[in-house]
Parts: C-alpha cells; structure tokens; sequence
C-alpha cells in the first residue's frame, strides 16, 4: 500500500508517516520511482507507535524501546522495562512539580482575593460611599 492509505489506515497523517519514518520508527520499500510502499505490517506498527506517543514518550525513547517489538527477548523486554519505568518516574516528578506549581498559584489567589475584599470592606466603610455626610 502507498502513504496515504497507510496514513488513512492507521488514523493518522501523511506528515505523521514520513516523520515516523525519518526518526526511525518505520520503513518503507521503495518502488523504481520512489515512492514508498507498505504491508499490513506497518499499519499494526504505527498504531502501536501512537499508543507510545499517547503516553507521553518521545521519539527517541520509543527508538528504544523497538528492540523489544523488532526482536523479543528477554534481555529486550527487561530493557524496555526498565527504560519504560524511568519515563514513569519523570512523568510522576513532572506531575509533582505541576502539583506545586499549582498550589503556589492557589495561594496567590487566595492571597489576591483577601486583599480585594478588604479593599471592598474598606470602601464600603468610608464615609462618602456610605452616604453619610462629610
């Protein structure tokens, strides 16, 4: 099948397919003209590389992570493991820091909405827009 198919098959863009492709990700046969060619195959691998994506992995550790897809073994599988753990871990202390990140903001606008209902307080108060005489 041609890019476009495979792309339309895999639920994905063409630019998706040819970026795949120059990272690594997937290969094409290609005809005496240059155009690329795929099977089944590839339409299995793309998806499987969209999960990854989802996850939040990168190009370059789903490279990594391929030897295990390409040629299962143990050895692979526990390096995939354990490459796919430590992008856990970064996510988890990413997730942390947006954790702080955002209770940092919280408590600015806490801080900011204490201050307005003093001012609101203090203008209700004052004795020209209270209504009383000066």
């Amino acid at each position: 099948m041609r890019i476009g198919e495979l792309a339309s098959r895999a639920g994905v863009s063409v630019r998706s397919v040819r970026y795949y492709e120059e990272q690594g990700l997937l290969t094409s046969i290609r005809s005496a003209s240059g155009q690329r060619h795929y099977t089944d195959h590839e339409v299995e691998r793309v998806t499987f590389i969209q999960r990854l994506y989802a996850a939040g992995l990168s190009s370059r550790t789903i490279t990594e992570l391929l030897p295990c897809v390409d040629s299962p073994s143990e050895e692979n599988s526990d390096a995939a493991l354990e490459r796919m753990a430590q992008e856990r871990d970064r996510l988890s202390a990413h997730i942390a820091d947006l954790i702080r990140t955002r209770d940092a903001l919280d408590g600015l606008m806490a801080t900011a909405r204490a201050h307005r209902e003093r001012m609101h307080t203090a203008m209700d108060d004052c004795p020209v827009r209270s209504g009383s005489p000066a």
